[in-house]
């Protein structure tokens, strides 16, 4: 076993503690961001100046009426920015823009003594605008032909003999929605300047570095004069990783121009409407099955919906590419991928990173295309997936390692949950129940854990130990309630062999770790975790030299467990306080600056060729649902889920993480369903659900009625901190067992064999068009190659034009 994954005598690590913050949470004393404002003097309040239009240019900004207003101290425009006019790591992002390129754009920002004073001079600043055309949908923007950013080509084998070889080819088209990551605490931020001119910033960030890296740029002054910190996040989901930025800049220059503190915070309509989401893609395929339902090729092009600017949408477009096969094994594809400019939010990064959208497209696919090949959904996936022994590789080119773990957590799944017994159930009751049907579907995953961009794959991490004993960690992991900072305490406790009272962690901040990536990716863990691992080694290996020379024998020879330093067959102990005490007059340094960088990771952007990931993480889900055939209306009844996150660093926080993962992604699949104004009149591109209350959340009644996971044992991943491997996006996937379910249940209601079409999100109104659908014989339509092969085109008619309606389509 590596070094890195093993684990020493009696770890703390692995065994299933509350989140470090739990009661501080439960009991309403954890502080955020905007919690700090209380306790800062003399505060300023920011608000945005937001134009309701959906693109033009500005012809006049006149700030003077909200000078007027009572409590307005000043109007930020873009004449008062000292250094570069840009939020954004692309250029592409002007921090205060002279065109207005989506619906709720903020041209300005007023800052009053009290936020209804901001609020009311943001109202009374006079914006003139020349109105140009606004694309608004993925659909007008392909339409009109308007892309920016890369256009990557991932290729392997030979397609063309792939089709050729292929005993039955189907095509298709897929439209899906994003998902607005709706975070209980919106974006914030508290800028402070000091007697030298330098900034201190509180933000709700997942990248501190790139926060530091944005406010320098804009202000003009070096990284070393402004310092980030992050206490912790009411939820993240990746839409705080680029986005915050901008907006912890326009606090600084507040502060920066004011001399006062400036506090940022959106409300949740500013929220919803000026901050990305989880980009909407539109898919257009053609695959080829031989005789046994074997893929054979795979011709897709997936076109992401990046918004008005790239933010992150580049990225995320190569991770959808890059996980478009799933656990399948694809011998000759050809994917291209796109990203659409739209007059809307610049979209994002969320949870998986486009990692679900490639995979949803592949399920998609063989959800639709099983029952045209007489093949139940669960065995036609069986009988695609990657095999062990096979020497088989990725589109992309990289070996995939253990696919074994494939099959092991699928079986286990068909196994704890009773799967064939319950199919037969299933079958009895909805041949006695024709106005509602039940359905069980089961779906796997198989997702890439690394950034994609290989220097992004690095962590830090300073570990202080204290004269009495006790210490003190530093990391550049942020905390958005995800357990990073319960699982990094257990790191590093583990690593010095100490208890777990012993560690105390300080909030993330760019003076303390500089040059730190995203808390994202999955790697969180990982990264910090190496980092904090390889400072307390340091550290451990001063110590052992000291007990070594108090205890009579060899360094070699110490092992300190639980507090206590003993040397290989001898019964004399050292407590670690008095070791501690011992190293600091013996005049040995107690500090240690961490690192660790993710080795054996390499990827051609340009080729689209490489191992860009460490690992991958597996899971499998079962979902069982019950429809209503009058209304579309559905509950899950049950779910299984086995999931694969190596040795858990912290079991109970794991599994927390699965749980909220698939019911987020439930939600992206089933109900969130964002919408725009697409008319042509006066609020042409508005945002149309802009709360709670016109955008389904997931709820209590949305939580699987029995809702069972297993963490998969024996399952040590070589090469990580202490045998574990990432959980925080992969669980979102196993929601496709949800949308799979409610396909097979919506295809009973036919005739034997119907293929269903099903719109994404999948709620009760798309459901039952697709329910339509299945009554009257499912999709039809032709291969598109005038052969005889059988062909899935796109419904037509009102049925389509019904579901895309209702699916915000």
């Amino acid at each position: 076993m590596s070094h890195l994954s093993e684990r020493p005598e009696r770890p703390v690590v692995g065994l299933p503690m509350p989140h470090e913050s739990a009661a501080l949470h439960v009991t309403g004393t954890a502080l955020y961001t905007d919690d700090l404002v209380h306790r800062t003097k003399d505060v300023l309040h920011a608000c945005p100046v937001q134009v309701m239009k959906a693109h033009g240019r500005i012809t006049a900004l006149r700030t003077e009426p909200a000078l007027a207003v009572p409590g307005v101290v000043r109007v930020l425009t873009g004449a008062d920015v000292p250094g570069v006019n840009d939020a954004g790591m692309k250029q592409d992002e002007p921090l205060f823009p002279d065109e207005v390129m989506f619906h709720g754009h903020a041209v300005a920002w007023v800052l009053g003594e009290t936020l209804e004073a901001a609020r009311l001079g943001a109202a009374a600043v006079e914006v003139e605008l020349d109105e140009l055309p606004a694309l608004v949908t993925l659909q007008d923007a392909m339409a009109a032909g308007s892309y920016h950013g890369a256009k990557p080509l991932m290729e392997t084998g030979d397609i063309d003999a792939g089709f050729a070889d292929s005993a039955h080819v189907f095509t298709g088209e897929f439209r899906f929605a994003g998902q607005e990551h709706f975070y209980l605490e919106t974006h914030a931020a508290l800028a402070q300047v000091d007697e030298n001119g330098q900034l201190f910033i509180q933000s709700s960030t997942q990248h501190p570095s790139e926060t530091q890296e944005i406010v320098s740029h804009v202000l003009g002054v070096p990284a070393h004069e402004v310092t980030v910190q992050c206490l912790r996040m009411g939820g993240g989901f990746g839409g705080k990783e680029m986005q915050p930025h901008g907006f912890a800049a326009v606090a600084a220059l507040g502060a920066k121009l004011t001399g006062r503190p400036v506090r940022f915070r959106l409300n949740r309509t500013q929220d919803m409407t000026m901050s990305g989401k989880r980009h909407g893609f539109h898919a257009s395929w053609k695959i080829g099955f031989d005789a046994d339902g074997r893929i054979q090729a795979l011709d897709a092009t997936l076109t992401a919906d990046g918004g008005w600017s790239l933010d992150l949408s580049e990225p995320v477009l190569a991770r959808a590419l890059c996980h478009i096969d799933n656990t399948y094994w694809i011998p000759n594809a050809r994917v291209a991928g796109r990203i659409a400019r739209t007059n809307t939010v610049s979209n994002t990064a969320f949870r998986g990173f486009g990692g679900p959208q490639g995979m949803l497209v592949i399920e998609d696919i063989l959800g639709r295309c099983a029952p045209k090949l007489g093949l139940d959904p669960t065995e036609l996936r069986e009988r695609n997936f990657y095999q062990p022994g096979q020497g088989q590789t990725t589109p992309y080119g990289q070996p995939v390692t253990q696919p074994e773990r494939i099959t092991t957590v699928w079986q286990q799944v068909k196994d704890s949950a009773g799967l064939a017994d319950r199919k037969r159930e299933i079958a009895a009751f909805n041949a006695a129940h024709p106005h509602t049907k039940r359905a069980l579907a089961l779906t796997g995953i198989k997702f890439g854990i690394s950034f994609n961009l290989t220097a992004f794959n690095q962590g830090g991490a300073l570990v202080l130990i204290y004269k009495d004993g006790s210490v003190l960690i530093n990391h550049g992991g942020t905390e958005m309630g995800q357990g990073l900072h319960t699982k990094m305490m257990q790191v590093a406790a583990t690593t010095l062999g100490i208890p777990l009272h012993k560690v105390r962690l300080a909030p993330t901040r760019t003076d303390k770790v500089p040059n730190t990536s995203a808390t994202a990716a999955s790697s969180g863990s990982d990264l910090n975790g190496g980092a904090i691992k390889n400072a307390c080694e340091q550290l451990r290996e001063r110590l052992v030299q000291v007990a070594a020379t108090r205890l009579g024998g060899n360094a070699s020879d110490v092992r300190i467990v639980e507090g206590v330093a003993r040397v290989l067959g001898s019964d004399e102990e050292l407590a670690w306080d008095d070791l501690v005490r011992t190293a600091y007059f013996q005049r040995v340094q107690l500090s240690a600056a961490g690192f660790y960088r993710t080795e054996g990771l390499h990827w051609d952007a340009k080729t689209f060729r490489g191992s860009p990931f460490k690992y991958f993480a597996y899971g499998a889900a079962a979902t069982e649902v019950e429809v209503d055939g009058f209304t579309g209306a559905y509950r899950i009844r049950r779910v299984d889920i086995v999931h694969d996150v190596g040795d858990s660093l912290s079991p109970m926080i794991d599994i927390g993480q699965v749980e909220g993962g698939f019911v987020q992604g439930a939600g992206w699949l089933t109900l969130e369903d964002l919408r725009w104004d697409t008319g042509d009149g006066p609020h042409r591109g508005r945002l149309l659900t802009q709360a709670a209350s016109t955008y389904k959340l997931p709820s209590f009644s949305e939580v699987p009625e029995e809702f069972n996971v297993t963490l998969l044992e024996n399952a040590t991943e070589e090469g990580a901190v202490y045998g574990s491997k990432a959980v925080g996006e992969p669980p979102l996937m196993l929601a496709f067992s949800v949308r799979e379910a409610l396909r097979q249940a919506a295809a009973a209601f036919g005739p034997s064999g119907v293929s269903v079409e099903l719109a994404s999100p999948a709620t009760p109104e798309a459901v039952y068009w697709a329910i339509q659908a299945a009554r009257r014989g499912g999709a039809s339509g032709s291969s598109g190659d005038g052969d005889s092969r059988t062909g899935i085109g796109s419904a037509d008619g009102e049925d389509r034009a019904g579901a895309e309606a209702l699916s915000g389509a």
